[in-house]
């Protein structure tokens, strides 16, 4: 078994450690235990109210007091986060922040009041990724909301914007030190995000990807080393593929096999499956095909239950600043209980590493979980 995890200032000075997490689900029924619940109104097939949310969770697992403080949702995480002490805090926010009560018509709508947002710093996040198919749920209107809460918060955003130019810029993220992490995220309409959600010259929007070819890779690559200095970790966030299922299509590898290769990229964060899915190392650098929901409202629900979307894994990789190879990369297991993440059990964690190991086969990579609680990743380098 691997030893106790170390601080990532015991693996070099030189290295940058980021926090990333795969979807982070603030509205609805989440959104109704924080300080400020926003309108609960739904408009969904079967639920009409976000609380119906709140009282599916606390019939599985026991009352949520509410209101909740703004650190309630991180739970145990908050600890690991103080522990490990990343460079970057970086999620994929898949809400939208806003009061704004003109829903875009669809299946799901999702929102956060915007009074809630110290949820998100109470974890110290840096960055939120946007390119996904639940940020712009009630409208333009909504996203200039969500843009302006966040900034106003002093975190930055990346995959939306108020035009075109705006939603493909990067967040830039200075680390003390050692240089910068530049974040850019894109979102694929293989993960739901409607065509119209496109930013356009003057129209806001996200910044869509047209497909997962090789040319979309180099243009990509292009726009990557305009911005980048010498020094730089590029994080791709990209929001794409399916909510259920382990395999991972072959073009989304050779997308990301390009944007490491033609796009000097350094890391793949990849998202949009409820569940965790494999990891790959290519060419030294690392590619998450899935990272699953960090939290999420779904307890109680019934269905999907082989996917244990109840969950989650916080990803704290460590990587070479000078050639973003990566150096080591751990995470943390949690279960989501009553909206709050607390640290899994044994036998959870050991699911985990046994589901993960055994998808991660074909990619040469593994789970093994630590002496203190955490999960190591060994892997064979796919170059």
């Amino acid at each position: 078994m691997p030893a106790a995890t170390k601080h990532p200032a015991e693996l070099g000075n030189s290295n940058i450690t980021l926090f990333l997490s795969g979807d982070l689900m603030t509205g609805r029924g989440v959104d109704q235990v924080l300080p400020f619940p926003g309108d609960p109104r739904l408009h969904e097939a079967y639920v009409s109210s976000a609380s119906t949310y709140v009282e599916l969770a606390e019939a599985k697992s026991g009352p949520i007091p509410r209101p909740v403080n703004f650190t309630y949702v991180w739970g145990d995480g908050l600890s690991e986060l103080r522990r490990i002490g990343p460079d970057a805090r970086i999620v994929n926010l898949e809400t939208s922040v806003t009061r704004s009560d003109s829903a875009w018509r669809k299946a799901i709508n999702y929102k956060m009041n915007s009074a809630n947002v110290p949820c998100l710093t109470a974890a110290g996040i840096q960055c939120c990724v946007l390119a996904n198919n639940h940020v712009m749920d009630w409208g333009r209107s909504g996203l200039l909301d969500t843009l302006d809460a966040l900034s106003l918060a002093g975190i930055a955003t990346a995959g939306a914007g108020r035009n075109r130019r705006d939603a493909a810029e990067p967040a830039i993220l200075p680390v003390s030190g050692k240089g910068r992490v530049l974040v850019f995220s894109f979102g694929s309409t293989s993960s739901g995000i409607p065509p119209e959600w496109a930013a356009g010259p003057d129209m806001p929007g996200l910044n869509l990807l047209p497909d997962l070819s090789q040319r979309t890779a180099k243009r990509i690559g292009a726009e990557m080393a305009e911005r980048r200095q010498s020094g730089d970790v590029v994080v791709a966030s990209v929001h794409w593929g399916s909510n259920w299922g382990y395999d991972v299509p072959p073009e989304q590898i050779a997308f990301a096999h390009a944007l490491i290769g033609e796009a000097a990229c350094d890391i793949v964060h990849g998202h949009s499956s409820h569940h965790a899915k494999a990891f790959e190392v290519y060419r030294g650098k690392l590619i998450l095909y899935g990272c699953g929901d960090l939290l999420n409202d779904y307890e109680g629900i019934a269905g999907r239950a082989d996917y244990r979307t109840d969950l989650s894994l916080m990803y704290f990789p460590t990587v070479i600043a000078s050639s973003g190879r990566l150096a080591r990369l751990v995470t943390w297991p949690f279960k989501i209980e009553r909206f709050r993440l607390r640290h899994a059990s044994i036998g959870d964690t050991a699911w985990l590493c046994d589901r993960l190991s055994r998808e991660g086969a074909s990619f040469g990579t593994r789970f093994v979980p630590n002496d203190d609680g955490a999960i190591e990743a060994t892997w064979r380098d796919g170059s």
